[in-house]
């Protein structure tokens, strides 16, 4: 059997991350994971065709632990920022969750105010009211009772 002298790069080449058709969430942990299984099918192509050194093999399965240890800092980083954006999301609605409190509260107090207040603005608009139509009363009073004296005089029988 021939010797081959393999030499695997034993990070991941970054120039070949645009030529993978993955988008989105979690494309660096996709990414690692087709490198992974990349690695996995060279590691069986080479074993069949290696000779006893194991030289050859230490260096796949030290590739492949650099490979899992790369996809586990992949998946750590995704979780914390999930984690990141839930904290965010959390103080964002708390934040609106006390203006729209805050605001509800507002209107609420100028809606019903205070209710000795309230009931003092309604009385003084009471006797404003009643005030006026006492006065109204007395100046159409001498008219009124000229005209019930006239239509009682002129009833005919």
């Amino acid at each position: 059997m021939e010797k081959i002298s393999l030499s695997l790069p034993l990070k991941f080449p970054r120039n070949l991350v645009p030529f993978f058709p993955y988008s989105g969430t979690g494309l660096v942990e996709r990414i690692l994971q087709h490198f992974l299984l990349f690695l996995r099918s060279c590691c069986y192509q080479l074993i069949v065709t290696m000779d006893s050194s194991h030289e050859g093999i230490q260096m796949l399965l030290t590739a492949e632990q650099e490979a899992q240890q790369m996809v586990a800092a992949a998946r750590n980083l995704k979780t914390m920022r999930l984690r990141q954006a839930k904290e965010e999301a959390e103080k964002e609605a708390a934040l609106y969750r006390s203006n729209m409190e805050s605001e509800h509260r507002k209107k609420v107090d100028e809606t019903s105010g205070n209710s000795g207040f309230t009931a003092e603005r309604l009385g003084e608009e009471t006797e404003e009211k009643i005030q006026n139509l006492k006065k109204s009363a007395s100046e159409v009073q001498s008219d009124v009772v000229d005209m019930l004296i006239k239509y009682v005089k002129a009833v005919k029988c």
